[in-house]
């Protein structure tokens, strides 16, 4: 019954992490932030990532704005890493924003499921991810073929998990709840966020973490999906 798919596009698609690691290592290297004491680019980066998923999932739940989650991810890291405030790189945040959505790192087999899946289904990407990166990354990766929509949080006004992005989507695709399906790495944004709109849902769990038990279905390597439709 299934004739629509809407993926995700951070964590699911477009590899984020490993994008946001280049970025940060090159400018690590461009700061020469071991010269204010940081001991390690990895350090950095680890250190940064988790700030960075803390405050993205606020960000998720409406509980902090977009201006919020970019003026504190690298700040809190900086000063979290014993840097004070005053010489922290004022345009560190900048440079980030404007450099990693040029990065084209995607999952594996992206492209192989991607124009498998596109002969069959209709394509859509639904992202919380802010609007003038996501049409980059969706640009400078290459995906814009595969996807008839790309709904982003800011044009809608609401965030995943609210079921009127899952509402407005279905409507921008004109698709029906049973004939649609989401594929993402978030659970409460992509999973239960459709789930309790009335949509099905996979899972997608590179890592392979513990499955809980209201998630139904699940991969760990998008090809999985050349099984699954």
């Amino acid at each position: 019954m299934i004739k629509h798919i809407f993926f995700d596009l951070d964590h699911t698609i477009w590899d984020f992490d490993r994008n946001a690691e280049e970025t940060l290592t090159e400018l690590y290297h461009q700061y020469q932030l071991e010269s204010l004491g940081l001991r390690s680019s990895r350090e950095f980066i680890d250190t940064y990532t988790e700030n960075n998923q803390i405050l993205w999932a606020e960000y998720h739940l409406g509980k902090i704005t977009k201006e919020t989650l970019r003026s504190e991810r690298f700040s809190k890291t900086f000063i979290q890493l014993g840097i004070h405030p005053a010489h922290v790189p004022s345009q560190f945040e900048d440079d980030y924003v404007r450099i990693t959505p040029t990065r084209t790192n995607l999952f594996e087999g992206s492209e192989k499921v991607l124009t498998y899946l596109q002969k069959k289904y209709t394509l859509h990407i639904i992202s919380n991810g802010f609007k003038e990166s996501t049409l980059t990354k969706m640009d400078k990766s290459g995906l814009n073929p595969f996807f008839s929509n790309v709904i982003i949080s800011e044009d809608v006004g609401v965030n995943k998990p609210d079921k009127a992005i899952f509402e407005y989507a279905l409507q921008k695709a004109s698709a029906l709840k049973k004939e649609s399906i989401m594929i993402g790495d978030s659970l409460e944004a992509d999973i239960r966020g459709a789930q309790d709109y009335g949509m099905k849902a996979i899972y997608f769990n590179p890592l392979n973490k513990e499955k809980p038990e209201d998630v139904l279905w699940q991969i760990t390597h998008l090809e999985e999906l050349l099984n699954h439709f």
